[in-house]
């Protein structure tokens, strides 16, 4: 994978949350300079740009959600047709409809698009289900064609991906109806408790196997609120009880030689609970993991 560019595109995304603290993560990130290890570690990589949309006080959640989706897609799209390896930091997490929209576009018709979603919430509420009708906790169910129209046909009609090529792992917040909708379509969920009970090495290569089946490449969708919050309390939506920082790093290790691998993104993050910036480290570490040869 470090064989390619590394695209750094932030998504400034705070309109399906409740509160947009998220938004300003990726700025905060590129302005301290928390990928600046990547260039000692000799990868090539650059910040495309950080997507914003301009203030209008009229402009529904709903719209602001899709609009900088769709640029959003664009951009991941055409930064994958040129060989490069989109790295996607948000923002709250409905910017994934954007993400992996994008990615699906930039691949052959007839391929198939595996997908980690590695999360403390299965952000798969539509507007039937949702309690509390925040777009951040939809996009899953997005992706995979069950939601509004304006999102599940977000460049495509189509739904992005398929329910046996969705893996979730880290799991322990979530609604009775998000729940019955993934197991009603079969994507495997590995919750916390499995991964305490079976081993994060087990668990980590059957997800990989999930993806990778039948499948043209995958990616990572990585939700900063699946690491335990007492090590990061950066995020958006903190759970008790989360992966550890570095046993997921061990995973990530790797992945950067797999050529599967085609894009992640790293969302939720918070710079205004980011106490000593510790969260902000640990996205720079993650990052660090899929592309360094340190």
């Amino acid at each position: 994978m470090n064989l390619r560019n590394i695209i750094v595109i932030g998504a400034a995304c705070g309109y399906g949350a409740m509160r947009h603290d998220c938004q300003d993560g990726p700025e905060v990130l590129r302005a301290f300079g928390f990928l600046d290890q990547l260039d000692h570690a000799g990868v090539i990589y650059h910040w495309d740009e950080i997507l914003h949309l301009p203030e209008d006080a009229t402009r529904t959640p709903l719209a602001s959600v899709v609009m900088l989706c769709e640029a959003l897609a664009l951009k991941v799209a055409t930064q994958m047709q040129s060989g490069h390896f989109p790295l996607v930091l948000g923002g709250d997490h409905s910017c994934a409809i954007g993400t992996w929209s994008g990615v699906r576009r930039s691949l052959p018709e007839e391929g198939s698009l595996g997908l980690l979603w590695i999360d403390a919430h299965m952000d798969s509420h539509t507007d039937a289900t949702t309690p509390s009708h925040a777009i951040h906790g939809m996009p899953l169910a997005c992706l995979l064609g069950y939601g509004d129209e304006c999102l599940t046909h977000l460049v495509t009609p189509q739904a992005k991906l398929l329910p046996e090529h969705v893996c979730l792992i880290g799991t322990r917040s979530f609604e009775a109806a998000e729940a019955k909708l993934l197991q009603r379509l079969g994507v495997r969920i590995f919750y916390m408790d499995e991964i305490l009970r079976r081993g994060m090495d087990i668990v980590w290569q059957e997800a990989l196997d999930i993806v990778q089946s039948q499948t043209t490449g995958f990616g990572i969708s990585l939700d900063l609120d699946v690491l335990d919050p007492q090590e990061e309390t950066g995020v958006g939506s903190p759970v008790p009880g989360g992966l550890l920082k570095n046993r997921l790093i061990e995973m990530l290790v790797g992945l950067k030689i797999n050529p599967n691998f085609l894009a992640m993104e790293i969302v939720e993050y918070n710079p205004y609970l980011d106490t000593n910036f510790t969260t902000a480290s640990a996205i720079s570490e993650l990052v660090a993991a899929i592309t360094s040869d340190d």
